[in-house]
């Protein structure tokens, strides 16, 4: 056997060669070639239990080669920490400066503009209040001298800097600083639009550095503000440190000529002590082989088990990564125990940044920090019980995302609740188009009420003219008694009133106008429908007689609305001037009825004309966008108005009237108003 063995091998190259029944796959009992089919599995996982303890030896001679060069580059971090430490603490000065220099720019031009010194005093006084670094804002006249103090008399002031300010060339649209006065204060000002005064402002810098300089900073370096020949200005320090010890300084100049912002470490960096971190490490090594061993032994079954999981585990995870949906499950405390790649991508974060974090999370909105955790705490108290809201989360560059989120009880193999699972949907462009949606509905409004006002200029001004009028009557009659020296109180007194009475009208017409074009949002507010009526059918009177029509309001008890009462003073105004416009060519009465009734759970008001009425034709696109009857009609004013009174949730519709005209009906609903307005504004 083994001479034909040997023979064989002569004639033949190669293991396959030497056995043609094992190229062929057929293994003999006994045959020392046949392979073991677990053998080279075998190898491999011995292969694999010596990587950890591979990977342990180059962990410590890498951690050991890290931490000399740590050692090494220490010194170099440490002063590459103090600049930017000390950039820091200038920017938030510089920071706060600006803040002050824009408090003085706005005083100054605010007094410019003719605004009442009281006023200015009371934000002066605000601006000290929260500003205590501030200690005096004075006025002056064009001469230099001074006119006022706050908060009080004898306050500190720069002579020089005023000499400067009243040169022609210091004028400018930023205040200018003096030099640093002994004490630590320096003063800024401003020349006033015209050369009418100047205002000045004095800091005390060692007010500015106890206030705005952190603790954290504090409690590290000492910092001062000094010249540049080394007289020192300001300092916040706990003690003098060594002169020895690593310091930074960076110009401030500007704001402040010839100064500069040092901070300096109280304590020198202390030497890494490598041998016991080595020996730290070289004793977690040695645990960590041990540790291998004890694990070596439940490896193997281990293997068996996480090759089945792993199959099953990477076909879920691979469901769950294809999903558009953001997936997020958290505990009953608030901690992430898992985000899908969707979540990842909408909220611009790792996995690992999110996972096993605890609240409050790093995508939650600054200002919803309060209302997410009172939502979490309403969660947990609801139980087994699935929920939808919507929130805004931040990415991670800044900006805001709109989302969707469903959470639904996360219930383990035992039958456990463990938590919540989320499901996030992005509606930032859903919002996004219903904010724009709004915002040209809010265009349209107002632009319908630009274009009644201007419609009914002529009549406006003509019911403007008459209480102004009689205020230059009352006036002329009340100037003639004191020429002639018959102005006895008792006989002005009725006069001064009823100018009094006459410039309360104009008042109140004006601030009527000035409510309807002003350009705001939609402010829903508990509304008295029959005070709202009532104001517009007074305001539309002098209108009313223009076209020869008699206004009438009918009024019954209604309860309290939410409504916007500037939106449906609009509704109103179009359609009351609307019905006057039908009954200028063709009418059957003069009379235009305004009617306010309760009906079937609903606040009801009726316009009702007695013009010619809608055709057929017009009847089925009234409401709709440039559809019109008039000559110079653009056709909006019927849109708006059903926009408006929609946003209330509520209906207006047209029907012929009796005996000829057109009766427009806005109905409001006397609850539920209130969800209307919420979701206007979310």
């Amino acid at each position: 056997m083994q001479g034909r063995q040997d023979s064989a091998r002569q004639g033949r190259t190669g293991p396959d060669r030497a056995r043609p029944d094992r190229a062929a796959g057929v293994a003999l009992p006994g045959d020392p070639w046949a392979r073991d089919p677990q053998r080279p599995r075998l190898r491999r996982l011995d292969l694999l239990s010596l990587v950890p303890l591979v990977a342990i030896i180059a962990l410590v001679a890498l951690v050991s080669a890290v931490i000399w060069a740590v050692g090494r580059n220490e010194a170099e971090q440490a002063r590459v920490k103090l600049a930017t430490d000390a950039l820091w603490v200038e920017q938030t000065l510089r920071f706060q400066m600006s803040v002050d220099e824009d408090m003085l720019t706005r005083l100054a031009l605010e007094a410019a503009g003719g605004t009442d010194t009281a006023a200015l005093d009371l934000r002066a006084r605000l601006h000290i209040a929260t500003n205590p670094e501030i200690l005096s804002i004075i006025w002056h006249d064009a001469d230099g001298r001074r006119v006022r103090t706050l908060p009080g008399t004898g306050a500190p002031g720069d002579d020089a800097l005023i000499a400067r300010l009243a040169q022609s060339g210091a004028r400018g649209s930023r205040p200018i600083y003096g030099d640093v006065q002994p004490g630590g204060t320096v003063s800024m000002g401003m020349a006033l639009a015209g050369g009418t005064g100047h205002v000045t402002a004095t800091i005390s810098l060692p007010l500015l550095l106890e206030r705005h300089v952190p603790w954290w900073i504090a409690e590290q370096y000492g910092v001062r503000i000094f010249s540049a020949s080394g007289q020192e200005h300001a300092a916040r320090q706990r003690f003098q440190p060594d002169p020895d010890n690593p310091a930074h300084a960076i110009s401030f100049d500007p704001p402040l000529r010839g100064t500069l912002l040092g901070i300096t470490a109280y304590e020198a960096p202390a030497a890494v002590r490598s041998a016991l971190v080595l020996g730290a490490i070289a004793a977690l090594a040695v645990f960590a082989v041990l540790a291998l061993l004890v694990l070596f032994a439940n490896a193997a079954r281990r293997r068996r088990a996480e090759a089945r999981l792993s199959a099953e585990t990477a076909f879920r995870r691979s469901m769950e990564e294809s999903l558009t949906v953001g997936l997020r499950a958290k505990d009953h405390q608030g901690r992430i125990l898992y985000v899908n790649s969707a979540f990842c991508k909408l909220v611009g974060r790792e996995a690992g940044d999110l996972v096993g974090r605890d609240p409050p999370m790093p995508y939650w909105d600054p200002a919803r920090i309060a209302e997410t955790e009172a939502r979490h705490r309403r969660l947990e108290a609801s139980g087994r019980v699935s929920q939808s809201f919507e929130t805004q989360f931040r990415h991670r560059d800044g900006h805001a995302i709109d989302v969707q989120v469903f959470e639904a009880p996360l219930i383990d193999a035992a039958g456990q609740h463990r938590g919540w699972m989320g499901s996030v949907i992005d509606i930032t462009d859903q919002k996004r188009a219903a904010r724009m949606a709004r915002a040209q509905d809010e265009t349209m409004a107002r632009t319908g009420r630009l274009v009644t006002l201007g419609e009914m200029a002529s009549t406006l001004a003509h019911e403007l003219n008459q209480p102004l009028s009689a205020i230059a009557s009352y006036a002329a009659g009340m100037a003639n008694l004191m020429e002639r020296g018959e102005a006895d109180p008792q006989v002005l007194r009725p006069a001064i009133d009823k100018m009094a009475r006459q410039a309360d009208r104009a008042g109140r017409i004006i601030r009527h106008i000035q409510d309807l074009v002003k350009k705001r949002e939609p402010r829903f507010a508990p509304t008295r429908l029959d005070e709202v009526v009532t104001e517009t059918v007074g305001f539309l009177a002098a209108d009313a007689r223009e076209h020869r029509v008699r206004l009438e309001s009918r009024i019954e008890a209604t309860p309290e609305i939410a409504a916007d009462r500037i939106l449906l003073e609009q509704v109103l105004i179009n359609l009351i001037r609307n019905g006057m416009e039908a009954m200028s060519d063709r009418r059957s009465g003069d009379s235009l009825t305004v009617r306010l009734l309760t009906d079937r759970g609903q606040a009801v008001i009726e316009v009702t004309d007695q013009g010619s009425g809608i055709s057929d034709e017009m009847a089925g696109r009234l409401f709709d966008a440039f559809a019109t009857t008039k000559a110079q009609g653009m056709g909006m004013g019927l849109k708006i108005c059903r926009s408006i009174v929609e946003l209330h949730r509520g209906q207006l519709s047209h029907a012929p009237a009796a005996g000829g005209g057109t009766v427009f009906r806005i109905g409001l609903p006397l609850r539920g108003a209130e969800e209307g307005a919420t979701s206007w504004a979310a």
